[in-house]
């Protein structure tokens, strides 16, 4: 089977390449770092030639809020129209569990854009919402950083390994399209300004972490049900501590 992995040499797109790669799928890693640019459309209908499956976890280069929309709403509509003249069967994308519920963070708004557009093409398709990644943690913190303390909103949320993204992913590139969105957090969920707090003291940070339920992720207000999956979402396997337990030591 041609898999086509749109954001193939990102965080999440380089190692699904290897692990689709692995299981024997012709796997093609398409970014502009690549020559494929979704923008501008360069080397996007070769890269799809032949595909059976696309799967897009391409992230915009600029997060202002126009620019991020337009990012998403550009790359979408040249992906999808491009996908249907390419006769590809199934349309995979990654999404962001709550982008709904957080109305005004710009970067929520132009996913759920996104997934309309998906939606709306007539292809067969599954979205995978993932909750935050906990490489995202460390930015989490210093978005709200000061030079002596971190303030950061006590909400819970459900991070999940980057790995167990890639797990789900490939899973559901390689079953049949359902047609509509699957979830997958982590193991369990625990406040944000507890996942920060354990960040940065893994890290060395000096700086003290004070939960606030006023402080903002992103230009949201947070509750805990802002950033925490609905009912049977999947579960990785990797925990928080586990996994700052590895970057500690260096693995």
């Amino acid at each position: 089977m041609k898999i086509v992995v749109i954001g193939g040499t990102g965080l999440i797109g380089s190692k699904l390449v290897k692990v689709l790669s692995d299981r024997g799928h012709e796997t093609l890693a398409a970014s502009p770092r690549t020559g494929v640019d979704t923008i501008t459309r360069k080397g996007l209908a070769e890269a799809l030639d032949g595909a059976d499956v696309v799967i897009d976890v391409a992230n915009a280069p600029l997060w202002d809020d126009a620019a991020v929309l337009d990012f998403f709403e550009t790359s979408g509509r040249n992906l999808l129209a491009a996908e249907a003249a390419a006769g590809v069967r199934h349309h995979v994308a990654l999404s962001i569990v709550g982008s709904e519920r957080l109305p005004g963070n710009g970067y929520f708004r132009a996913k759920v854009a996104q997934e309309n557009l998906i939606k709306a093409s007539g292809i067969a398709y599954t979205i995978l919402r993932a909750t935050q990644f906990f490489e995202f943690v460390g930015g989490i913190a210093q978005s709200t950083a000061g030079a002596e303390e971190i303030r950061v909103s006590p909400a819970l949320f459900q991070p999940v390994a980057s790995d167990d993204v890639v797990a789900a992913l490939t899973d559901l590139a390689l079953a049949p399209p359902v047609n509509g969105t699957v979830e997958v957090a982590g193991p369990q969920p625990l406040p944000l300004d507890e996942a920060v707090r354990g960040f940065v003291q893994a890290t060395g940070d000096r700086r003290k972490v004070i939960a606030d339920i006023r402080a903002r992720y992103f230009g949201s207000i947070l509750d805990d049900r802002a950033l925490t999956p609905g009912k049977n979402p999947r579960l990785g396997t990797i925990g928080f501590t586990d996994w700052l337990g590895q970057q500690a030591g260096g693995n």
